[in-house]
């Protein structure tokens, strides 16, 4: 008789297969199936068993994504069948990753469930151009907000409150923004946040295809269109950008040369 299964939620991080942590990794070795995201960088499947099945489970934004049921529904599955299954997110789980739906969903159909934290790319993209979140002259938080008022299958919270957010002083870490940043812009400035508030877009942060943009608040929307930058992206914005390396200003050029 197999023994009884168990389902890992782990965080593959923000792209560089380096930035994994070693209980993460442990995991994926063990994993005798992996349900694996599209934005987990594929040399981290590296850690695989040979053995292990693959099964892709993509969720974008825009794009024809696989349903979160589906994905419930084939977790708890295997492990019923006694497998140990490997939920693969970018990121970390409990970031904008609906890890807490999966684990409470998990625990209610009595199947045990661990989750493995990862670094978020709402960490590691602004510190990748040197800008801290917190500063001691500039910044003492952060808010990590989503810039999609639902997701793909029309649930999730209602839109954030933009001019709450921009009387808060603290600086801005929004996922999934790039789509919607026209909206957000405006809604910012209108509830009172600097047009010449400093912003940073990273794309792809520690991958290889890494791309970024430094602009300011009043004219984030045009130079973003002009940039060529798109999604995955954080927005980041707030006085703590001012620490950007100044090489971050000239890679937007780059990228769209390349």
């Amino acid at each position: 008789m197999r023994n009884k299964g168990k389902v890992y939620l782990v965080g593959a991080g923000p792209g560089d297969p380096e930035l994994l942590t070693l209980k993460a990794v442990k995991a994926i070795a063990a994993a005798e199936v992996l349900l694996v995201d599209d934005l987990v960088n594929p040399e981290i499947l590296g850690h695989a068993s040979p053995t292990a099945r693959r099964v892709p489970v993509g969720k974008r934004g825009g794009c024809r994504s696989t349903s979160q049921q589906f994905i419930e529904a084939l977790m708890v599955a295997e492990a019923r069948a006694g497998r140990c299954v490997v939920r693969l997110k970018g990121g970390d789980p409990f970031i904008f990753g609906r890890g807490g739906e999966e684990r409470a969903h998990l625990m209610a159909e009595g199947i045990e469930v661990e989750v493995v934290n990862g670094i978020s790319s709402g960490l590691a993209a602004p510190a990748s151009i040197g800008v801290p979140l917190t500063h001691r002259d500039w910044s003492s938080g952060a808010i990590f907000v989503t810039g999609h008022d639902r997701n793909e299958e029309g649930e999730g919270a209602r839109s954030p409150d933009w001019a709450l957010l921009a009387q808060s002083g603290l600086t801005l870490v929004i996922y999934m923004g790039v789509a919607r940043c026209r909206q957000i812009q405006a809604a910012l400035l209108a509830g009172g946040k600097a047009s010449h508030t400093p912003v940073a877009v990273i794309q792809s942060a520690t991958g290889a295809r890494q791309a970024q943009l430094l602009t300011t608040l009043g004219a984030l929307p045009d130079d973003l269109a002009v940039s060529g930058i798109g999604s995955p992206a954080i927005i980041v914005i707030g006085d703590v950008v001012r620490c950007a390396d100044l090489a971050a200003s000239t890679a937007v050029a780059a990228a769209a040369r390349g």
